[in-house]
């Protein structure tokens, strides 16, 4: 696990209630402390999702869509035998369009048309990507436009990251308040934000990239986990 850790703080005066409307004079300001503070935390993928293209061409978009829908089939029944569920596949984009022939001084010609049904592999076992990116390459894709990976259930990492960064912001409001002469008092307010950067992932494109003749090695790495707080302590002055 890696850890990342950065905290400001600032030392402020700001009423805690304003001018009561009968128009008495407002409360003392109430002095406090303000601190930011971040924790990362690196957690490993269990999932993957992979974009699998069929692109087909032909002299007729009918015949382009009939070979296309025969190796899409291929495909299908190639990573169902993997045991991918239905729930698991997914057409993303299925698109036709003309190739044209371009000559100087003439109006374009059409000389055929590609067909390109895109499909979504959501990979519930990473160990299965390989074998899912061979088995389709095998059955007639000719497309690998995406591998993405991503951690399914970041719950408990999330919480362990909130809790060491508001311990951080706590010790740095401490620090603070020493520095100026005083001691901490309870929280005033607290906000959590979170955030996750993309994980490190390889790429796919073209089927010339991939081999479906040799085992296709699969590196998932890791992915951070950042949360950020901001809180809002009570300073105590010293008497």
């Amino acid at each position: 696990m890696k850890t990342q850790l950065i905290a400001a703080a600032t030392l402020v005066l700001t009423p805690l209630t304003g001018q009561t409307q009968d128009n008495r004079a407002p409360l003392e300001p109430v002095p406090n402390i303000s601190v930011a503070a971040r924790h990362e935390i690196k957690v490993s993928p269990d999932r993957a999702t992979i974009q699998i293209g069929v692109q087909t061409r032909a002299p007729t978009a009918a015949a382009a869509g009939t070979q296309n829908a025969t190796r899409t089939q291929a495909v299908l029944a190639a990573l169902r035998k993997l045991g991918l569920t239905d729930d698991q596949l997914s057409t993303v984009n299925y698109n036709v369009h003309p190739d044209y022939r371009h000559e100087q001084g003439r109006e374009p010609e059409i000389i055929g048309y590609n067909v390109t049904n895109t499909i979504v592999a959501d990979i519930r076992r990473l160990n299965q990507v390989g074998p899912a990116i061979d088995a389709a390459l095998s059955a007639g894709a000719n497309m690998m436009t995406s591998l993405q990976f991503y951690a399914s259930n970041t719950e408990a990492a999330s919480r362990t990251a909130i809790a060491a960064a508001i311990a951080k912001a706590r010790a740095d409001a401490e620090a603070a308040a020493r520095a100026a002469g005083g001691t901490l008092g309870g929280l005033i307010d607290l906000n959590i934000g979170a955030y996750s950067p993309n994980p490190p992932q390889p790429m796919l494109r073209g089927s010339a990239i991939l081999s479906a003749q040799a085992d296709t090695p699969i590196q998932p790495g890791q992915e951070t986990l950042a949360v950020h707080v901001a809180t809002r302590w009570r300073f105590i002055p010293a008497r």
